[in-house]
């Protein structure tokens, strides 16, 4: 449990020097919520709502009479994903490390301490943003991987893992959206300030962060309908594939179909015959068919048909 007076530089505090007139910011974990809440009056369903996780992505934010809460799933590279919780009140900011797996979350609190924010609004805005750095060349590093793989589909070099890949990708992309929209719908209720927690001149803090924040979602839209195209030119891709390979079947039947004719015409056993008592009847049966075979195999390679 760590608190900060929002002076130059921050100054860490104890609980009881908490002012309401002076700005504060505080880490704590959601037991430790638990054991102060009473200090600043929360009610305790939103108190509650912070001793697990919640696998969803929260819309938007509770908006009460002295405070707002919310709570925020955070995706992070590694792909496991942490939670916090936030309390806004005047002058004062609670972030309730629900699930810190690597300790990024406070890692982020921290350095946006680090820039010494004059105001609960700018350290709140600050701490979005490193929240969302990475963003940009997260979008930037999938751009590439699909580009990557439309050339592969170019080159004839998609295997049968392509779908696979391309499925984790789609999934990631829906993650992200999910992530920037949940962020987005949070900043929006915050900059509509229901209940006067924010000064009204430090709003346009927030509107920044939403111009950064829709940007992101608007990247994962692109990246999405990219991989939908992609995912119709691996089809084609597929499609094309199976055809050659009919192809070359039905190449392959129709040059070895007279066989079956002279196989049939030779098996009626008639005596008059002449091939049948012919020394170089067997030779002659087997030239015949070669000759037949490689004709065809011309004329198709002739045609392009394979």
């Amino acid at each position: 449990m760590a608190f900060y007076r929002l002076d130059n530089p921050a100054a860490e505090i104890a609980l009881p020097s908490i002012r309401e007139d002076a700005p504060t910011v505080g880490y704590l974990s959601s037991a430790e919520l638990a054991e102060v809440s009473g200090r600043f009056g929360f009610f305790p369903e939103t108190v509650q709502a912070c001793e697990r996780a919640n696998p969803m992505f929260r819309t938007g934010a509770e908006v009460y009479h002295q405070y707002t809460f919310t709570e925020l799933r955070i995706v992070n590279e590694e792909g496991e994903d942490d939670w916090i919780a936030l309390f806004l009140k005047r002058n004062l900011l609670l972030v309730v490390d629900i699930l810190d797996r690597d300790g990024s979350t406070r890692a982020c609190f921290q350095s946006a301490l680090g820039r010494t924010p004059d105001s609960v609004e700018r350290l709140l805005c600050c701490f979005l943003e490193k929240l969302l750095d990475g963003g940009t060349a997260s979008v930037e590093k999938m751009r590439n991987t699909i580009t990557d793989m439309e050339e592969e589909i170019v080159t004839g070099r998609a295997d049968d893992g392509f779908s696979t890949r391309l499925l984790e990708i789609k999934k990631r992309l829906l993650k992200l959206y999910n992530y920037y929209d949940q962020i987005l719908d949070v900043a929006n209720t915050l900059e509509e300030n229901e209940n006067g927690v924010f000064s009204a001149e430090k709003l346009d803090h927030l509107t920044g962060l939403n111009g950064r924040v829709t940007r992101l979602r608007g990247d994962m839209d692109s990246l999405s309908g990219a991989t939908d195209h992609l995912q119709d030119a691996f089809s084609s891709y597929m499609d094309a594939k199976l055809n050659h390979q009919m192809k070359i079947l039905t190449v392959i039947t129709t040059a070895f179909f007279p066989l079956t004719i002279i196989v049939g015409w030779y098996g009626m056993n008639f005596e008059s015959m002449p091939e049948f008592k012919w020394r170089f009847g067997y030779l002659y049966v087997i030239l015949l068919s070669v000759v037949v075979v490689a004709a065809l195999v011309a004329v198709a390679k002739k045609k392009k048909w394979f």
